[in-house]
């Protein structure tokens, strides 16, 4: 471990994050319309509430992506960029329970992150709650090493 992940990282590697799931989201629903334009009016009305209800779902879809890489991998796509990874205060991996609750309390609270500006191991009160930290690794730890 090289440190605690600041903010600058952390926001960095969120709004990363954040663009790929938008980018997904928004090509899943573009691709919805346009099926639903061929099939019929039905449809076409089905698919402008499922686009609408785009921006609700939104924040859900950020913190199941984001919890299933915290358990998967200990990293979003976003953070193995920059060299983060999120464990336990123990310095465990992270479980289900703890990636869910901090995954859904960033996408719909992320005010909460700014804690980490005031806090001596840098948490945001999504990681008190998830008993959880971001941490810097160095960038021999961040590749698996083949042999």
């Amino acid at each position: 471990m090289s440190g605690y992940g600041g903010l600058v990282s952390r926001a960095m590697a969120y709004a990363a994050d954040a663009f790929l799931v938008a980018l997904l989201t928004g090509g899943t629903a573009t691709v919805v319309v346009m099926i639903a334009s061929v099939v019929g009016a039905e449809a076409r009305e089905l698919s402008r509430i499922v686009v609408s209800s785009y921006v609700v779902f939104l924040p859900s879809v950020m913190a199941i992506y984001c919890a299933l890489f915290w358990m998967l991998a200990g990293r979003t796509p976003g953070m193995a960029i920059l060299g983060l990874r999120v464990v336990r205060t123990d310095g465990r991996p992270v479980g289900w329970v703890s990636a869910l609750v901090r995954g859904l309390l960033l996408a719909y609270l992320p005010v909460f992150a700014l804690w980490l500006i005031v806090d001596r191991r840098h948490q945001g009160l999504h990681d008190k709650v998830a008993r959880t930290t971001v941490i810097r690794v160095a960038s021999h730890e961040a590749r698996p090493v083949i042999r």
